[in-house]
């Protein structure tokens, strides 16, 4: 999945002669990572589905155990999340993080340490009955929670970013993240068990 502007759609296109099942889905305008993740996940055909970050900072060499906890979760969860050890980032987008997670789990109460990690796995239909919103891709626990499914975290390995930039800065990312936890507090509010449906066979 891809809406940069750098040569990634050139070294993909030439990738895919060499690998088969490697598919391409491209916005026509850059649309933020929640698009890109609700886009590239409708594509996918497998029951379940990875992401990592393109930047470098995640290790793919997690993602078989991230399946792995999925598959071998007896339908009880519904997302395994990486957890982010030894952080490369800079000492204030630790205390930005430190910060965000704290708020957030203490109104979600989503038990997860860090929601930033791109390294997850979640069951495609789990993930595609979610309340669609841009931002949802940091509310994954919550939300998948809030579905009535357990959630796993595996700790993985940092590493330094090897390109590209942030697009977040502390103040937009703080004014909008308040908007989008008041927003999944009241979701989760709203929630209500789903009812047992049986059909009434007629007696003839």
């Amino acid at each position: 999945m891809t809406g940069s502007t750098d040569a990634t759609p050139e070294r993909l296109a030439a990738l895919m002669k060499q690998c088969g099942n490697l598919r391409q889905i491209r916005h026509a305008a850059s649309s933020g990572q929640s698009a890109a993740v609700r886009s590239g996940v409708r594509a996918a055909r497998g029951a379940i589905v990875a992401t990592l970050d393109g930047d470098g900072q995640n290790d793919p060499t997690f993602l078989p155990d991230l399946i792995s906890v999925i598959e071998n979760g007896g339908g009880r969860i519904g997302l395994a999340a990486g957890q982010r050890v030894g952080r490369k980032d800079t000492g204030f987008k630790k205390m930005q993080s430190r910060v965000a997670n704290g708020v957030r789990n203490g109104i979600l109460r989503d038990g997860t340490r860090d929601t930033g990690c791109g390294l997850k796995a979640f069951r495609r239909d789990v993930f595609l009955s979610l309340p669609y919103f841009d931002g949802l891709h940091r509310f994954l626990p919550a939300l998948v929670r809030r579905e009535g499914f357990e959630i796993a975290y595996v700790d993985v390995i940092d590493r330094p970013r090897r390109s590209g930039v942030s697009n977040y800065g502390f103040f937009d990312r703080l004014w909008i993240g308040i908007m989008d936890l008041v927003g999944v507090w009241w979701l989760i509010r709203r929630k209500r068990s789903t009812p047992v449906v049986t059909e009434v066979k007629s007696d003839d």
